[in-house]
């Protein structure tokens, strides 16, 4: 089974239709076929953050989709630990040239750690990481 990363932006996509990229999220994951996903307790809190003001439908919409991506077998929720923050932000202090966030130098970690070289993510920071950003390279 395909194992990919999952961005905020893609599950900003997912959840809100009016988003640029809602029918490509939607297109691509299904072209995957059956498939893992790896997602960040830092992921979600940033996707959470920016639901924080999409008033209470699209808010509620994504509480609902995080507590089924919790109960989800084929999804696997990497925890925010100590370590892991402080990883990320070696990675991003070694990196001066760039303006990855710290949720990208997380992310990238992870990644690495999982073996996973594909991310549902539009993000052009993937890219610069050598990854593959799979909004971006399917039409």
């Amino acid at each position: 089974m395909k194992t990919v990363f999952a961005d905020t932006a893609y599950w900003v996509a997912v959840v809100n239709p009016r988003d640029d990229l809602h029918e490509k999220a939607i297109q691509v994951s299904q072209s995957l076929g059956n498939h893992r996903i790896v997602i960040s307790e830092m992921v979600l809190a940033e996707f959470l953050n920016i639901f924080s003001k999409y008033g209470d439908a699209l808010r509620g919409a994504a509480v609902n989709l995080i507590k089924k991506l919790k109960d989800d077998p084929n999804t696997k929720i990497v925890p925010q630990t100590s370590m892991q923050f402080n990883e990320a932000l070696n990675f991003f202090a070694d990196r001066p040239d760039k303006e990855w966030s710290l949720t990208d130098c997380a992310s990238f970690k992870i990644m690495e750690t999982e073996n996973i070289r594909e991310a549902l993510s539009h993000d052009r920071h993937f890219l610069q990481a050598g990854l593959i950003a799979l909004l971006r390279t399917q039409e």
